[in-house]
């Protein structure tokens, strides 16, 4: 078994992979004071509270975009499964030319989605992740990243818009009945959900144009379908994709016995 771990700045996304199917995934708090101990005591009880205390995990790789919780993890993974996690970043064997200024600049959880998305889906292609931040990657033909775009993520802007201006309430975040919203809360969610709609699909058009290429579109994040699921531009929904790109960069770098 492998287990996967997804760093992001709100959440770690853990997976436990049997082979190539991904048999259960949970998310977690990222709190970057939480000790070694504590990230095992979670991690060991989710297993036991799924009935899989008897669980032989056999390797364990770790993407992060948040290095202070690096070394709790490293040693959590040696200390509760006595093994050595292997770590997305330089040195990692991925396959990926990287067309960047500063190919080291590149976040990890932006090469493992490239990764996946090629092995999955293949080029060219756009892979936008919802996430803290709202990532766009771009892959050509040749399989090439070339870079991409990042924005605020759908949580940080609306966490300041309840914050800033103080007669907004907070809402649920789903599909109003109407792009023109009839009262507070579903003109909320009207602009919130259209507006991120409008910003996917200007900058897919906007990337196009520039590039003149037409690209697969391939959307993951907690948020994906939400928004995915009103534009005729997005090809793929993939709730998993990073998970799937850490298990196919383990198979890469794994050392034999």
């Amino acid at each position: 078994m492998l287990l996967a771990l997804d760093v992001g700045n709100t959440n770690i996304v853990v997976g436990v992979f049997d082979g190539e199917s991904l048999i259960y995934n949970w998310r977690i708090a990222t709190l970057r004071n939480r000790t070694s101990d504590e990230y095992g005591i979670v991690i060991k009880n989710l297993f036991v509270h799924n009935n899989l205390g008897d669980l032989k995990i056999e390797g364990i790789i770790i993407s992060s975009v948040v290095p202070p919780v690096m070394p709790a993890l490293s040693k959590m993974a040696k200390q509760y499964f006595d093994i050595e996690p292997i770590i997305i970043g330089p040195g990692i064997r991925t396959q990926l030319s990287i067309k960047t200024e500063n190919p080291r600049e590149v976040g990890a959880d932006r090469i493992v989605n490239a990764v996946a998305t090629l092995h999955k889906y293949g080029a060219p292609a756009i892979v936008v992740d919802y996430g803290t931040a709202t990532t766009f990657c771009v892959i050509n033909r040749k399989g090439e990243y070339l870079g991409g775009c990042i924005t605020p993520g759908i949580g940080i802007s609306t966490e300041a818009l309840f914050e800033r201006a103080a007669k907004l309430p907070r809402i649920e975040l789903i599909k109003p009945a109407s792009i023109v919203g009839k009262n507070t809360i579903s003109s909320m969610q009207s602009g919130i959900i259209y507006g991120y709609l409008g910003q996917l699909e200007g900058l897919i058009k906007k990337i196009s144009e520039e590039t003149q290429e037409s690209y697969k579109v391939v959307v993951t994040g907690g948020l994906a379908p939400l928004i995915a699921a009103e534009s005729t531009l997005v090809d793929h929904v993939d709730p998993y994709l990073t998970l799937d790109g850490l298990r196919i960069l383990y198979q890469k770098n794994k050392k034999e016995d």
